[in-house]
Formats: C-alpha cells, sequence, structure tokens
C-alpha cells in the first residue's frame, strides 16, 4: 500500500511529508486514510481497536468500524475514506456505510484516487513490476496531474516490519 505525503488546507499545501500508510496490529493490516488529517487519525485509532476486539479479522473489525462510523453523532461527521488490507482482502471504508471489496487488484482513494486507480491498473497489465512499484508508479504518475497529490511517497508491505 502507498500513499502521497501531501496535506492542503484549501489550495494552499501546509505539509509534503504526511505518513497517510499505517500498519496495524503488529503489521498484520495496513490501513491508508485520505481526508482531514485529525479525521482519519481518529479513526485509525477506532478501528484498531475494533480489529482488537474482532481478534484480528479484517472484515469484522472493519463492518464494526463502518456502523459505528455512520451511526455515532460525533463519528458520523468524520469526513475522510480508509483502505485496509492483510494478505487476502483489500477493503474501502467510508462513513456513508461502505465496506467495499474493489474489483481487480488495485483501490485508490483521495483527491488523485481516480488517476492513480487508473495508473496501477495500466502498470498491473502492461508491466511486471512488484505490487509495491506499481503502487508507488501510480501514486508519482497522479501528482503528475493532480495538484492535491505529491510524489513524496510511502510504501508499506505486509510481512516487514
Amino acid at each position: 500500500m502507498a500513499g502521497d505525503g501531501q496535506v492542503t488546507l484549501g489550495s494552499q499545501v501546509v505539509k509534503s511529508g504526511a505518513r497517510k500508510v499505517r500498519k496495524l496490529l503488529d503489521g498484520k493490516i495496513l490501513t491508508g486514510f485520505a481526508g482531514s488529517t485529525a479525521d482519519a487519525m481518529t479513526l485509525l485509532e477506532k478501528f484498531e481497536d475494533c480489529l482488537e476486539q474482532e481478534k484480528g479479522d479484517l472484515m469484522k473489525g472493519a463492518v464494526k468500524l463502518v456502523k459505528e462510523w455512520r451511526t455515532d453523532k460525533v463519528l458520523r461527521k468524520l469526513e475522510a475514506m480508509m483502505l485496509a488490507a492483510d494478505t487476502e482482502t483489500t477493503l474501502l471504508l467510508s462513513g456513508a456505510g461502505d465496506v467495499l471489496e474493489p474489483e481487480g487488484s488495485v483501490a485508490a482513494i483521495g483527491s488523485g484516487g481516480g488517476y492513480a486507480l487508473a495508473a496501477g491498473r495500466a502498470l498491473c497489465e502492461a508491466t511486471k513490476l512488484s505490487a509495491d512499484a506499481i503502487a508507488k508508479r501510480a501514486i508519482e504518475l497522479a501528482s503528475e496531474i493532480c495538484i492535491y497529490t505529491n510524489n513524496n511517497v510511502i510504501v508499506e508491505t505486509l510481512g516487514d516490519k
């Protein structure tokens, strides 16, 4: 999973080296977020709690989070999206109640998500690059098009601590 480092307020870049991809549960789950930083950090903490309550089951933890995110008075005002993955499943989570398994082998969120998704799919079909190299390159290509995405890419993979 890869994420760019850009944080903006309106049309102003306020940080270029944010870490939008994190490992949870001792490196068993990868998460990435887009949207309001404080909201995303709140959701990451809540998601880790849900995962622990569900003994590391990604789907059950995701459903638990999204249900609370959608129905809780405070959480439902949070504006962010998340990707979460283990070695078998990738999920897109939203405050609208979505727990989706994206089609194909690429998923993307955020301002440059559409560009990164298209680039990632094309790279999967046209190259023999590794998954982490495809993720990194897809964001780099998105950063050339989307003003809210930069090429300061952080890549996290499962299996390395």
